[in-house]
């Protein structure tokens, strides 16, 4: 090479290099407008044969307050995305059996119903037309029926009764609410006096009909995600669904499965007796057996839940994940009826496992890195798809082979978003709980980290009680958003956490304010002796729904915090019981009702220790929704109360449009700036 040459090499990767490191430098942190831009995707649903993955993209409208949804498809080995539905308001959606076209759910008309669109796109054709919402859409496998889900009043017998009594409430002056039962409202909505009903119809231009005519339950019960809760039989004669049959609902967790036939010449018959919870009949290909998860223990609805099989000829039930310690989400048969697939938390992240359909089966990995959660098998057995996202980039569409093998990102929505942003990935650490206990935390370090520099720390604590701290984006709180101010974020899974076995989320219950906060506790000694980074004068510590009673309990118990921000936290456990709905939760982890055991309640009330002179003292930030039916927002009214009465600074923000969670995006810009404010205010 000539010397000429040879310079011009030379300067040609320094011109890199240097380009490279100024890419580098020019990311920066992440700001409420650049996550509020991002592009949720949802509902993988993989064709029958596995050439084409659909799914839903949400994106929020700040200026309208409300976010615009519409159906995509990418091929499932990937390739261009197409947008397949511009109803600003489409989801779930369904191929035919056959593969040609997609079922899906759109309230572009004013209420939610069915529509049909060819997979090569074009008109959709609306299937129903009912004055009710409708939702949980089947297509029946030989492509003839749909089953759905509607709110109906169970005294009606057909639509144009439904709408009668639905105009005239909407007519009526008097806006009262009567109750004459408990669970008369539920998270954000009052009782109307409807329920879901299981509805099948022909495709071809069919009649509604109702397969539970009369039923004063719900098809199915209200659940925080779960697998599908209705299931076609593989001959398209029989549907199965899950339902809540107790009277006493605000007690009860008892789900079940029943079958019916679709011609509705038939009463629904129950095929599972368990006092636990049973969800989400899934049918083998061969027809014989149906898949379902179960919790066994009643009235705990955070008690593990474990993959059952029923037999369609002999009635037996057999648990095939008796010795796997973990949770199953969703679950799919292999095409030959031999296994089934499912995720399920382990630690911070989400594994897919295939387990044999068999007693005594031990799970395996079948993809075993990352926080895959939502996934469809194809027809044929041959290949997933899969959502999956980190606490450094929210959720894309992935694709793998049956086997685990041949993974691949299929979409990139969020890439121009994300490309300016420097996003510190979390890094797990281990330390000693109460009793010795192993148990652990993430951490997010800030943008531009340096080691040799003191940051301020935020510590976060979880909802649930029984819930976790994984490696996964969330909008609602999101950790890089919170540490791109200059914040240390740590995050700890203390006990009654899921995804480290049930024994570690069981020992929560009538604890709520001992080994969790012990483990908490601990967890901030060993990161302020572990990181020379972390200013230990400089702490702050926030949390939601437990993680905001955990809030309420610190501020009672310990003033090495500088600031807290509490949102709909529990704070006096005997009011919050008396205006809850679902008793079932409170009953459990606290042994029983204020009456019958009044020294619980009392004993893990925050409340019962602001009393005492000067155990409130740290400035907090208290949030919550006037619709909050699960923590009631009388809750935060209390602790302010409190606190502005003992002196502390504090304010109050409460929320006339939103319920536990904070969800249209103006709403949600306002938490975060108030949120990010209170810190900076003592932080900084």
């Amino acid at each position: 090479m000539s010397s000429a040459k040879r310079l011009l090499w030379i300067v040609s990767v320094c011109l890199l290099c240097c380009g490279a490191a100024l890419g580098q430098m020019r990311k920066r942190a992440i700001q409420f407008d650049d996550m509020i831009a991002m592009h949720r995707l949802s509902d993988p649903q993989i064709s029958p044969d596995g050439k084409w993955v659909a799914y839903v993209v949400s994106t929020p409208d700040v200026e309208a307050n409300h976010s615009v949804s519409n159906i995509w498809i990418v091929p499932a080995e990937g390739g261009t995305e197409r947008e397949l539905t511009r109803g600003g308001s489409d989801s779930r959606p369904r191929w035919s059996p056959d593969g040609k076209q997609i079922a899906f759910i759109s309230s572009r008309d004013g209420t939610a119903e069915v529509y049909i669109i060819s997979l090569y796109g074009g008109e959709a054709s609306r299937l129903t037309f009912l004055s009710t919402d409708v939702d949980n859409e089947v297509w029946s496998p030989d492509g003839k029926w749909m089953a759905f889900t509607s709110r109906v009043y169970p005294g009606c017998a057909d639509d144009a009764c439904n709408k009668e009594r639905d105009e005239a409430a909407d007519k009526s002056k008097v806006k009262a609410h009567i109750a004459e039962r408990l669970l008369y409202r539920h998270w954000t909505d009052w009782a109307d006096g409807k329920r879901s009903h299981l509805i099948v119809m022909a495709v071809k231009q069919g009649t509604p009909r109702d397969l539970t005519p009369g039923a004063d339950y719900d098809v199915p019960p209200f659940n925080l995600g779960a697998p599908e809760a209705i299931a076609f039989s593989p001959d398209s004669h029989e549907i199965c669904f899950t339902a809540d049959t107790q009277k006493d609902e605000a007690l009860s967790t008892n789900g079940d499965l029943f079958t019916v036939p679709i011609s509705g010449d038939a009463s629904p018959k129950r095929i599972t007796t368990n006092l636990g919870d049973d969800w989400g009949p899934q049918y083998s290909p061969d027809g014989k057996w149906i898949a379902y998860r179960a919790q066994m223990t009643p009235g705990y609805e955070s008690d593990r839940w474990q993959l059952m099989i029923y037999n369609r000829t002999t009635g037996e039930h057999v648990d095939v994940t008796e010795n796997f310690d973990r949770n199953v989400e969703s679950y799919a048969w292999s095409a030959d009826s031999s296994s089934l697939y499912f995720p399920a938390e382990d630690h911070a992240e989400m594994p897919i496992f295939n387990v044999a359909a068999a007693p005594g089966s031990t799970p395996k990995h079948v993809i075993g890195e990352g926080f895959n959660d939502e996934f469809t098998l194809s027809a044929d057995g041959k290949r997933l798809a899969f959502s999956r996202s980190s606490l450094t980039y929210p959720a894309e569409i992935f694709s793998a082979n049956a086997d685990g093998s041949d993974v691949r990102q299929i979409t990139h929505q969020n890439e121009s978003i994300l490309a300016p942003l420097e996003l510190p990935p979390a890094e797990p650490f281990w330390f000693k709980g109460a009793s010795g206990t192993n148990v652990e935390g993430l951490m997010v370090k800030p943008p531009h980290f340096d080691p040799a520099q003191k940051y301020p720390m935020l510590l976060l604590v979880h909802g649930g009680p029984q819930g976790a701290w994984d490696d996964d984006w969330g909008y609602r709180w999101n950790p890089e958003v919170m540490a791109a101010p200059g914040y240390v974020v740590v995050m700890i899974n203390p006990r009654g956490s899921t995804g480290y076995g049930q024994k570690f989320t069981d020992e929560i219950q009538n604890d709520w304010g001992g080994k969790p906060y012990v483990d908490l506790m601990d967890g901030v000694d060993y990161v302020v002796a572990h990181y020379p980074f972390i200013d230990r004068s400089r702490l702050a510590e926030a949390g939601g729904s437990y993680g905001g009673y955990m809030t309420d309990w610190i501020a009672t118990h310990t003033g090495r915090f500088r600031c807290l921000i509490s949102h709909a936290g529990p704070y006096d456990l005997v009011s919050m019981y008396g205006a809850t709905e679902e008793l079932w939760f409170v009953e459990h982890d606290l042994n029983g009702t204020p009456w019958t055991n009044p020294t619980s309640y009392s004993k893990w009330s925050p409340s019962t220790y602001a009393a005492e002179l000067g155990r409130l003292r740290t400035p907090m930030l208290v949030i919550d929704g006037e619709l909050d039916f699960r923590v009631p927002y009388t809750q935060d009214l209390e602790l302010f109360t409190a606190l502005q009465r003992q002196g502390v600074p504090s304010k109050l923000i409460i929320f006339p449009d939103e319920g536990h969670w904070v969800l249209k995006p103006q709403n949600s810009k306002l938490w975060y700036q108030q949120f990010l404010a209170w810190l900076a205010a003592y932080l900084k």
